[in-house]
């Protein structure tokens, strides 16, 4: 099989299309013939050495569709050929033909309801999923409370504003890094957009100096701090990433406890491998909105897999909006 692997870290160029022997699954495995693949900032991470004991070489890809090729001795619920959608965050490899994933972080499409296309089908696991486990299960989010989305328009951003609007958030505030991304995530389920440079003063006028329930915040750095004090008492901060690359901001917990504020993390990585269950519940939900319609996967590319650098070089340089897909092989290729 064809896969697009990285064999030392580095810019986009280091991304090498080799030829792999096809993997099997073990008993509690299912493999996938991949049709697309999504393109994520945390591929992006992976390919820059950014990500702690990645051993190389290593095939990138955290989230595909396709349809199954193989099922384990001990997988049941799955057949050769179904249409599929599944988080290969685990061991990565979604930059390939065929990819071997556990049957746990699976999800057949026809039990979604609705019509999902492929290439949607590749841009919801990662995204969706970790949109909707931030607001429910950290932020908790509450009928009318007040958000704000650092990164708007980008791949998880572009996801968060409508789920935030389907669990009943009041009002939905988006920040976005240029002007020609604000209408773009106005169109996103936002109710107001603006640039990052200016957004502290422009949330607390708007708020009437109230401030914020919740901020999601994927960017870091000085955003991590004007968030805090965007935040009202009880606020939650929940960082996310760190795309801006900035150096880690120290936060005092004596301070925290004065403000009554919470500061809490999010890794869909780690959650995969040590809470999958909890994970794969929550894909299933994610799906069900896209399926029904109210929450918009938005692809705005879609690349061959041999140009996959591209897109990392387009992620990298803040010029891409809504999710960026890979085309890998037909959904009846690689058998």
């Amino acid at each position: 099989m064809r896969a697009l692997m990285i064999p030392r870290f580095g810019d986009a160029e280091v991304l090498t299309m080799t030829h792999l022997k096809a993997p099997v699954p073990g008993p509690e495995e299912v493999t996938i013939d991949v049709a697309y693949a999504g393109v994520n900032y945390a591929e992006v991470l992976f390919r820059k050495g950014g990500v702690p004991n990645l051993p190389l070489p290593f095939v990138p890809g955290i989230e595909v569709s396709g349809t199954i090729r193989e099922i384990g001795e001990k997988v049941t619920g799955f057949r050769p050929g179904q249409q599929v959608a599944a988080l290969t965050i685990v061991g990565g490899g979604g930059y390939a033909e065929v990819v071997k994933v556990p049957a746990e972080l699976v999800f057949p499409l026809g039990e979604a309801g609705g019509q999902v296309s492929m290439e949607s089908a590749a841009a919801f696991p990662s995204n969706v999923t970790t949109a909707y486990m931030i607001l429910t299960q950290v932020a908790r989010v509450r009928h009318g409370e007040t958000v704000l989305v650092h990164a708007a328009a980008g791949g998880v951003g572009s996801a968060i504003g409508q789920v935030a609007k389907a669990l009943g958030a009041g009002f939905v505030i988006g920040t976005v890094g240029s002007a020609d991304k604000l209408d773009y995530a106005k169109g996103l389920g936002y109710d107001e957009v603006y640039l990052r440079e200016n957004f502290e003063a422009l949330v607390s006028e708007r708020t009437g100096g109230q401030g914020v329930d919740v901020v999601v915040d994927p960017v870091g750095g000085l955003m991590r701090e004007a968030s805090m004090r965007l935040l009202k008492p009880l606020g939650k901060l929940i960082a996310m990433g760190n795309a801006s690359d900035a150096e880690d901001v120290r936060q005092s917990l004596n301070e925290l406890w004065f403000a009554s504020k919470t500061v809490s993390g999010f890794n869909l990585q780690l959650l995969s491998m040590t809470a999958p269950q909890l994970v794969a519940e929550s894909a299933r939900k994610a799906l069900a909105l896209v399926a029904g319609g109210k929450v918009k996967v938005d692809v705005t590319g879609v690349l061959p897999l041999h140009e996959a650098g591209e897109a990392h070089r387009l992620i990298e340089d803040r010029k891409s909006t809504g999710k960026l897909v890979l085309e890998v092989g037909s959904r009846q290729s690689n058998r």
